[in-house]
């Protein structure tokens, strides 16, 4: 991707991130919001933020870069024409943004066929925002801007672990969250994508979560690389195309946290 490439992503990424704060905002903790349940099974809603969000983000990206591919939560995919995709999840953490928690975000990842490339994890209410990729890795928000640097931890018995749900995913998957984070400092749940910003400004140490959607984890997995993170699949492969995710602040704590993700 060549430098003024680099730029008019880098540009169009905040954009997208501003046009969902006005739309997830505009309902949130709202009298009367809707909230759909997409799951046969369970509850899995979709309120009128998620889709007002992502048609706003959807209307930028065909005006600005009409021959990119967008691959979004609600209104799924359009073919890449430039080999970038634009991976959107305008709100991640639904359940915390009907419930009224401040812990949900929207997602913008850029995807250059291989890998992501460009992420931000944006939490309006907050306004905190954080961005990943093409020689970025900074935070923005009611404190100022900084850099964004992983932990040094190195130690399970030193780290602080997070994942959203306690069940994880399977009963299988979740034995073996419980077998890592059993050796963990502090272990919590609930926080969706904003753990694994929490993870990029060194405040935490090691997410791990199963179940995923491609848009679930690749602004994630872009902004923890380029805070000098490690996120792959359970098994060291990418993680990109959901799943299973395991996001370390080090290599050591990875190689610590995946020999007893699968002990064998």
């Amino acid at each position: 991707m060549d430098e003024r490439t680099q730029m008019a992503c880098r540009s169009l990424a905040g954009a997208l991130a501003d046009a969902a704060r006005g739309e997830t905002l505009r309902f949130f903790r709202q009298t009367g919001l809707r909230a759909d349940n997409k799951a046969a099974d369970g509850f899995d809603p979709v309120t009128e933020g998620d889709r007002a969000a992502e048609e706003a983000m959807r209307a930028l990206i065909e005006t600005r870069r009409p021959s990119d591919g967008i691959l979004g939560e609600e209104f799924g995919q359009k073919p890449s024409e430039s080999g970038l995709t634009w991976v959107l999840d305008p709100i991640d953490g639904t359940r915390g943004y009907v419930a009224g928690t401040p812990t949900w975000g929207t997602l913008i990842a850029l995807h250059d066929g291989i890998k992501p490339v460009l992420g931000v994890i944006d939490q309006p209410y907050i306004g905190e925002r954080f961005i990943g990729g093409l020689g970025e890795a900074r935070m923005t928000g009611p404190q100022g801007m900084r850099n964004l640097y992983v932990s040094g931890v190195t130690a399970l018995e030193d780290a602080m672990i997070f994942t959203t749900f306690p069940e994880v995913g399977t009963p299988d998957e979740a034995a073996a969250f419980r077998r890592v984070a059993e050796h963990c400092k502090l272990t919590r749940y609930g926080m969706d994508c904003y753990a694994y910003a929490l993870l990029a400004a060194g405040q935490i140490d090691l997410v791990i979560e199963a179940g995923l959607q491609p848009y679930d984890i690749q602004a994630p997995i872009a902004v923890v690389e380029a805070a000098g993170g490690i996120v792959t699949n359970w098994t060291g492969g990418p993680a990109d195309q959901g799943g299973q995710a395991i996001a370390a602040a080090t290599p050591e704590l990875h190689a610590a946290a995946m020999a007893l993700l699968d002990p064998a």
